[in-house]
This record gives C-alpha cells, sequence and structure tokens, in this order.
C-alpha cells in the first residue's frame, strides 16, 4: 500500500530531515509550510498558514494523507498565547484532514520541556525534574504548550480513529535557516565571529551545564525515530524520549567544537555570558562576513537563535534523557555528539552558510 506522508513544518530543522528519511524509503511526501522548500528532489511543496482552516482546506483539498508528521509551532510573548495559538494549529490541520477518513496515524514532535517546563518557567528551582527523564513522569503543574498540543492529537484520534505517536528530543542539532531553535548553528556561527575578531570562544552557560552530563538530539536520528514509530506495531499509541544515545560533558566538547574553528576556547569562569547579548551587535558584522566570504546568508538572525542556545547551556541542572523504551521496542539507532556537531559544520561550509 503506498504510504503518504505530509510532513507538516517541512522547511524547518525536523521537517526538512524527516522530509529526506521519509523520500529516501519511497514515500510520497508532502512539505506543508508557510513557505515551503523547493530545493529537495522529490518532495510536494504545499503553502498554506495553519493558523487559517480556510487557507488549510484549498492547500489540502487533493491530498489524502496516511501519515501526518507535525513538527511545526510558533512562539508568541506568552505561554498562553503560545498554547492558543500553537494548539489551534494543530487542532486546525486535523480537523481539515478528517473528513477525508485517509490519516492512519499522527506524529507530533514536541520536546524535554514537557520535563522542564515552558519557556516563562525554564528549568526553575521547584520545578527541577529528576534525571534521566522518563517518558512516565507526570506532567507538570503547569500551563505548558505541548501538553495543548498532544491534549489536540488525542482528541482526534478518539475521533478519527488513527493512531499517534509523541516525539520528545533534546537541543536538536541539524541544518536549517530562519529556524527558532537550533544551537549548532548558533554555536557555528559564534566561533565564525570569534575567529574573524579574535575574540575568546567563551562558555556562554552555567556550572550545571558545563560540569555535569548532557546529550542532544541529531536531526537525522529523530528523522528515522518518527519514521520507525510510524511504521512499528509496538510504538503506537506512545510517547518517546529520543536522543543520540550517549551523554558528554561540555566541558570536554566544547574544546573539540573550539578546535574545529581554530578559536580559542575559555571555560566556566564563574559567570554565565548569555550569547544573546554577545550577539546583540553583531549583525552589521555577520554581513560584512557574509559579503567578504560571499555567504549564502547575510541576516544573522535567520542562523542564530542566541535566546534558545543560552536556555539550554544556562540550565541550573544536567539534563540526561532516558532511551530505554525505545530500545526494547527496537529503535536502536545511536550517533555520536561531537560528529553530529562535525557533520553539521561541514553541511554549513558547503552550503557557504559559514566560511
Amino acid at each position: 500500500m503506498n504510504q503518504i506522508a505530509l510532513v507538516v513544518g517541512s522547511s524547518g530543522i525536523v521537517g526538512s530531515n524527516l522530509a529526506q528519511e521519509l523520500l529516501s524509503q519511497g514515500w510520497t511526501t508532502y512539505g506543508l509550510a508557510r513557505n515551503p522548500q523547493t530545493d529537495v528532489p522529490g518532495l510536494q511543496p504545499v503553502a498554506a498558514d495553519l493558523q487559517s482552516p480556510e487557507s488549510l482546506q484549498a492547500a489540502l483539498a487533493d491530498i489524502v494523507p496516511t501519515h501526518v508528521f507535525f513538527t511545526s509551532w510558533m512562539r508568541q510573548e506568552t505561554e498562553a498565547e503560545n498554547i492558543r495559538v500553537n494548539s489551534a494549529m494543530v487542532r486546525n490541520l486535523l480537523a481539515v484532514l478528517s473528513p477525508k477518513k485517509s490519516v492512519q496515524h499522527v506524529a507530533l514532535v514536541t520536546g524535554l520541556k514537557h520535563y522542564l517546563g515552558p519557556f516563562e518557567a525554564y528549568a526553575t528551582e521547584g520545578f527541577l525534574p529528576e534525571t534521566p527523564l522518563r517518558e512516565e513522569h507526570p506532567r507538570l503543574d503547569m500551563e505548558n504548550f505541548y501538553y495543548a498540543q498532544e491534549d489536540e492529537v488525542y482528541a482526534a484520534a478518539e475521533r478519527d480513529g488513527f493512531t499517534w505517536s509523541i516525539h520528545r528530543p533534546h537541543t536538536i542539532i541539524g541544518k536549517a535557516v530562519g529556524n527558532l531553535m537550533n544551537m549548532g548553528t548558533t554555536l557555528a556561527v559564534y566561533a565564525t565571529i570569534c575567529k574573524e575578531t579574535g575574540r575568546p570562544f567563551h562558555w556562554p552557560g552555567s556550572s550545571a551545564q558545563w560540569n555535569g552530563l548532557s546529550d542532544v538530539t541529531d536531526a537525522r536520528v529523530l528523522a528515522k525515530h518518527l519514521v520507525w514509530a510510524a511504521t512499528t506495531e509496538a510504538a503506537r499509541n506512545e510517547a518517546f524520549n529520543v536522543v543520540n544515545g550517549e551523554y558528554f560533558r561540555w566541558n570536554k566538547l566544547w574544546y573539540q567544537l573550539a578546535q574545529w574553528f581554530g578559536v580559542k576556547a575559555v571555560g566556566y569562569d564563574g559567570t554565565i555570558h548569555p550569547l544573546e547579548a554577545e550577539l546583540a551587535k553583531d549583525g552589521e558584522l555577520w554581513r560584512q562576513i557574509a559579503e567578504k566570504y560571499n555567504l549564502a546568508e547575510p541576516n544573522l538572525d535567520r542562523l542564530a537563535s542566541a535566546w534558545h542556545t543560552d536556555l539550554d547551556l544556562g540550565r541550573p541542572i544536567e539534563v540526561m534523557t532516558d532511551m530505554s523504551k525505545s530500545r526494547q521496542l527496537g529503535f536502536h539507532v545511536y550517533q555520536r555528539t561531537d560528529e553530529s556537531f562535525f557533520d553539521l559544520f561541514e553541511q554549513l561550509r558547503k552550503d557557504r552558510l559559514i566560511p
């Protein structure tokens, strides 16, 4: 039977990698976004606004997906607004698809803020979870747009009879331009600026993150996990953590990243040095660097998401994520984290996003 995927958020860091994975496995794949990619061979672009049922109705009129992969979200000023907007996006899409009766499975990508709390109360004292983070941990007693998105999937599944899977990655490492959460490219841009100006590559985060254990999620691993869950009977109607499968310490990896770029690394010195402040005045500098090296993206804000990197690296706890649930059900993909970063840097260089 032909498997027809609708990747929602196909221009993002998760969606673009997922689309490539699906296409490599022979899926008919549609990529929905406000400004969908057209440079992925075989991906059929769908331009639509998730906040507009009318836009979705028109864009999806002739598309009958068997599998929906929801990887999109929109950042708002408050968590209440995050909940209102992001839950409506899921609800609108699934409502428009409901009369088609074609959807067999819906996969939703959220993240570790499920355990660590929303942006407004992220990893704050009084809400610090026990680690390693496990799927059976209860929801926090606070508003969280991830919970609202999950609830929309559950309600639609009960109404329409499809199966579902929830995927909770940690910091995602992979290529995307214009992405709201992109630590790998943010650090690449920061290191490039340090090399160009002679600044030190200064650790921006907390002591707990510098000295503690951590993990991340390679976008390619997440893509394989999404397809695995959508096609594995035992993985249906389950929530999963998904990370690379190893732990590391930033107090080693930071120096490895600095060595790749040929810059001088400075570790934790007793003070947090937020990247958002460090890069705040570098917009014009980046335009000059882009012109000097003929780079493809002169807008620093489309490459660096320093605010989110600061959230991750400034946390007061180490963060380790348990993958045993997926392992027990047969998902055994593993990825070295240093190679996740180095592969990304090579891709950014190849695509002329860094010199």
